[in-house]
Parts: structure tokens; sequence; C-alpha cells
């Protein structure tokens, strides 16, 4: 029985003599020192495949009642079976042909974002009240449900409110205009309100935990820092404000962008600078943190009528730039 399990996983002689487990099945158990009892706990905590414990921490894994020793071990058993070392550029282009995006309804600002919504990216949108980014939000919501050749990912997606601006009617309004039955469009968007910055952060790991079940291609939260930015109030709670965003924002990139190729949109609220005597004094909450962290990030501002103007502040491959849009009953348009 000992010799088949080790046929069953696979067993590698190093140079130095050295077993190394090669896991060839995705289910927790494959891996070394993982029983049904810790698969179960492990599971209940959120990790439900290989991948999640690759990514996981030591100490994310000890609170399964596991040592130091122990979840070290599982980790890099897990690490070594999804072969998660170096690779060349250009096989990590191939890697890169599975990225998918999503149109915005927007010409222009689907060329401002290199060919709209990026799968496996944060993608943030900032402005002041009445700017845009919930409709942004509301219309992706829409548009991950198209097939591919129209502009979608033949997707669902997941609606995480903060503001209590999710509304049912202006999502039907925008499905009629894509000529989808508008009740068809709202069983596919799975929408939480989130009550405090605690159970949003539950809120984007259970996402995850139904990412491949439902489908899941897009996770919009609207907004990104409405609960820190209330709860975390006066200097002295800055730095455990800003704590708890990055974990929040690395858990959104690795959990959900990562893991599952999901595009993710965060839209963020704004502040007045007091420092900045000449230009804009608009600056998005959340710091560096959430500049870092976001792969791009677009400014939006109200114009004339329904027109907003959309500037690309940061992006690892696209030039800034700025773009006109329109936002009416159609929703988004140029």
């Amino acid at each position: 029985m000992k010799e088949k399990s080790k046929e069953d996983k696979g067993v590698e002689k190093s140079e130095k003599g050295e077993e190394k487990v090669q896991i060839k099945s995705s289910s927790l158990e494959d891996l070394p020192g993982v029983g049904p009892a810790t698969a179960e706990k492990l599971k209940e905590m959120g990790f439900q495949t290989v991948e999640s414990i690759a990514v996981a921490s030591i100490g994310e894994l000890k609170d399964a009642g596991l040592t130091d020793t122990s979840a070290e071990k599982i980790i890099n058993a897990a690490r070594e079976s999804l072969k998660m070392g170096f690779e060349t550029g250009l096989e990590y282009m191939e890697k890169r042909k599975i990225v998918g995006r999503i149109l915005t309804g927007s010409k222009e600002l689907d060329n401002l974002l290199g060919g709209g919504i990026e799968t496996g990216s944060i993608t943030e949108f900032y402005g002041q009240f009445a700017s845009g980014k919930t409709q942004i939000g509301l219309q992706a919501t829409v548009n991950v449900q198209l097939p591919v050749e129209k502009g979608g990912l033949n997707g669902t997606a997941v609606f995480i409110d903060t503001e209590s601006t999710f509304r049912p009617e202006r999502v039907m309004q925008i499905a009629v205009t894509k000529n989808l039955d508008p009740k068809e469009v709202l069983k596919n968007i799975l929408v939480a309100r989130a009550y405090n910055s605690d159970h949003q952060m539950l809120l984007a790991e259970k996402a995850g935990e139904i990412a491949e079940e439902r489908n899941v291609r897009l996770v919009v939260i609207d907004s990104l820092t409405s609960h820190f930015r209330s709860e975390y109030s006066g200097r002295g709670e800055l730095a455990p404000r800003q704590q708890k965003l990055n974990r929040h924002l690395h858990s959104l990139q690795r959990n959900l962008a990562d893991m599952h190729n999901i595009a993710v949109i965060v839209t963020n609220q704004v502040m007045a600078n007091p420092g900045m005597m000449f230009g804009d004094p608009t600056t998005p909450v959340g710091g560096n943190i959430v500049g870092h962290l976001s792969t791009y990030r677009v400014y939006l501002r109200k114009s004339k009528g329904n027109k907003r103007i959309g500037r690309l502040v940061d992006s690892p491959c696209l030039p800034e730039g700025e773009c006109v849009f329109e936002i009416g009953a159609n929703g988004i348009s140029d």
C-alpha cells in the first residue's frame, strides 16, 4: 500500500538522493502530511485547491493546527507540483494568451485600457461622486456575460456592494440595449452587501471559493476604501488601516486575479490634498498601497452633460492618456 501511494503521487530522486514528491492530482489529500481531517480544516479556511496552498504563507496554514515544519513542507510540495519557479520570457508570453478582456461599451475607453478591462489584473477607477465609477462597474457586469466575439467572456459576475449602489433596474436597462434577457442577466450577477471591512474581505474570499463552480470572470468592489475610511479615522489609525488594506488587495490579486484569471474592478473614493497649491488637488484614498497594487489606474471626472473624461494614470505597459466617453440610458458609449 505504501509503494502504491508513492507511485500515485510520483517520486523523483534528487542529485543528493532526497525524494521529491510530484503531485499529479489537484486534491489536497495528495499533499504529503495532509490527511482527511487536515484537508477538511484547510477547506473550511478557504484553501480549496493545491494552487491556494502553493500561494499561502506558513502563518496562514498554522491556523489549521500545523507546525512550522509541516506547513513549510506542504507549501513546498504544492509549489513543486505546480512548477512555481523561473521560466523564460517567451514561456511567460505564452501564458499571457489566456488573458481576456471585457469591453466597456466605449471604444475610446477600451483603447485607453489597451483593449478593455483585463483579466488577471486589478483595474481601479477613482474620482469624485457622479464621475461614473459605479456605472462602469454595472456595465461590466452585463458585458462580461456577452460572447467573446461581442466583447464579453461568457461568464458571471460578482458585485461586492459597500455603499448600497447596486441597482438591478439599471442593470436591466443596460441588458435590454445589449439584446439580452434582463432577468437572465441578473441571475448571472452574484450581489452581496458588505457591512464592514472584515465582511468585505470575507466576501472577496468567498468569491474565490465559488469562482470555478459559477464561472466567475469578473469581480467588482464598489467601493474599495469606503469601510476602511470610516472605521479607521485619524492619523493614529493610518498604519493599521493601510496594513489591512494591503492584505485585502494582495488577496484580491492572488486569490482572484492570479489563481482564477478573473478581472477585478475596484472603485475608489477621493479626497482633496490641501498641500497642493496648483493643479488638481483630487487624490485617491488609500495612498501608495492602492497605487502600487492596482495594475491599471483610471481617474474619472465629470464634464458637460453626460460626458465623462477618463485619464489613465498608471499602467505597466501603456502610456498615460485621456479619453472622452458618455454615460446615458444605454450605458457607457462614445
